[in-house]
Order: C-alpha cells, then sequence, then structure tokens
C-alpha cells in the first residue's frame, strides 16, 4: 500500500505544476485576444492587460521548468542524458614529486 501512496503522491506532484502552466497559457491568451478583439469597437479605446498576460507568464514558466526539472533530474539518475550533462567527478589529486 506504501508503493501506490508514494505513487499518488508523485503523479500530484507532476500534475499541479501541468495544471499551473496550462492556466498561465490560458491567462496569456486572454490577455492577448482581449487586446485584439477590441480593435473592432470604435467606442473602446484598446487596453492591453499587462498585469494579467506577466503573472500567466510567471506560472507557465513555473510549470514548465518545474516539469522539466524533473525530467532532466530523472533522466541524469538513469544515465540517459549527453555527456555535457553528466554530473562531473572530481579528479583525483596528483601525487607530489
Amino acid at each position: 500500500m506504501k508503493l501506490v501512496a508514494a505513487r499518488l503522491i508523485a503523479v500530484l506532484f507532476l500534475v499541479i505544476p501541468g495544471v499551473l502552466a496550462c492556466l498561465g497559457f490560458l491567462r496569456m491568451k486572454n490577455a492577448l485576444f482581449h487586446y485584439f478583439s477590441e480593435f473592432g469597437n470604435d467606442a473602446v479605446v484598446p487596453d492591453f492587460q499587462w498585469l494579467s498576460f506577466l503573472l500567466g507568464l510567471v506560472m507557465f514558466a513555473a510549470g514548465v521548468g518545474f516539469i522539466g526539472g524533473w525530467i532532466f533530474f530523472r533522466d541524469r539518475k538513469r544515465n540517459y542524458v549527453a555527456t555535457r550533462f553528466k554530473e562531473k567527478r572530481p579528479r583525483p589529486p596528483k601525487p607530489q614529486a
């Protein structure tokens, strides 16, 4: 039963940032849509929703960054990454002459 609970928690650790990234993308999309949709109405001066857009950008970057980091460190642990991303082992000290 412990394994099932651990896997459920691991899935939640990936779902929550994924939902955060989706909501951030939707905020950015809606800010752009409302800005461009106001161009057809002559009674309204188009105004861009900067705060909503920037909040969406932060949410999107945080969600994608978390999931990307999770995958990167998991692949590094399983030795699936290129040699330049592998952990550097310290060189043994040179013998004194």
